[in-house]
């Protein structure tokens, strides 16, 4: 029989055990063989050498991960219990990765203000994201969709854009209104593909867990425990992005992404977008994340073309 004497140092026990015990007894329940004590910043074990060494790493793991973040939460306790390798441990210990998609690829928050959408997102049940193309604000509302559906936080995502024919004809398309639609949601299937194995992604589809439509498909819809993502929202008419914001149900999430400098809808056409910027901005329970050029995730250049067009647009508009 062996020992093992952990000091807790530099860290707020409090915080260890959380609110009565329920940290440190999870603990407890994943080393059964062991027999683990506590007392103020005092562990004490006793039991198989190797499963004690186990229980150490384990032990400095959750103390790292608290002095790094302040807090832990039971699903950080539990997620560090069951790390495997060094992989997972990185998914666990930054706080900016929001999903593991295909092939190990790793999906974060790479500029401060994606990192606020992800906040805001977990803070409040709607949010806007509002910035140029190219900022990631789409693809990031993607993968924290990705990420409610695999911890069951939401049973089902939809996402949606408005049919705007944006330069090009959609009435000399072959097919119904869904088939001419699907160029235009292609960004959102390639995003979906980066985050979910084929298989499963087609499972999913098939099955109506992901649905990818056009705005016109969400009429009459009461849309209950969905991750809901409202994409392009700037070509939005007043009367659709009304029935678009009421179609929210209970244990929902919903983000809209838009461009105000990018509405495509004829010129005497109001932005639905830009109403509704106006019009909710005092709801304290809806969230507003505005991104800029620095938050462009793409090629460098891309940064630079749209401070370009923002600065003739202003010298447009000044004169």
């Amino acid at each position: 029989m062996f020992e093992l004497n952990y000091d807790l140092e530099g860290i707020d026990p409090k915080i260890f055990y959380g609110v009565n015990n329920q940290f440190f007894n999870l603990i407890k329940s994943t080393f059964p063989t062991l027999k683990i004590t506590g007392r103020d910043h005092q562990i004490f074990a006793m039991g198989n050498q190797e499963t004690l060494d186990v229980l150490r790493l384990k032990l400095d793991d959750i103390v790292s991960f608290i002095s790094k973040n302040h807090s832990i939460t039971l699903k950080d306790v539990e997620n560090i219990l069951h790390i495997k390798d060094a992989a997972e441990k990185e998914l666990v210990f930054d706080q900016d990765i929001i999903v593991k998609g295909v092939n190990g690829k790793v999906i974060k928050a790479k500029t401060t203000n994606l990192k606020k959408l992800v906040r805001e997102s977990e803070k409040k049940d709607m949010v806007f994201a509002i910035g140029p193309a190219g900022t990631g604000k789409t693809y990031t509302s993607v993968a924290l969709a990705a990420r409610a559906l695999r911890d069951k936080v939401v049973k089902r995502i939809i996402l949606t854009r408005p049919a705007v024919e944006a330069g090009e004809s959609l009435g000399f398309l072959p097919g119904d209104l869904k088939e001419k639609m699907d160029p235009y949601l292609q960004p959102l299937y390639d995003a979906l593909r980066d985050m979910i194995p084929h298989e499963k992604l087609e499972g999913f589809i098939e099955k109506k867990i992901i649905e990818v439509a056009p705005l016109a498909f969400m009429r009459g819809r009461t849309l209950d425990e969905a991750f809901v993502i409202l994409d392009e929202a700037q070509n939005t008419t007043h009367s659709q992005m009304k029935m678009f914001l009421t179609r929210m149900g209970m244990n929902a999430k919903f983000i809209i992404t838009g461009d105000p400098s990018q509405v495509d809808l004829p010129l005497k056409q109001k932005s639905g977008l830009k109403e509704a910027m106006r019009i909710l901005k005092d709801v304290n329970e809806i969230g507003f994340v505005h991104l800029t050029e620095e938050d462009v995730v793409r090629h460098p250049v891309v940064r630079k073309i749209i401070h370009a067009y923002s600065r003739e647009e202003k010298r447009m508009k000044d004169e």
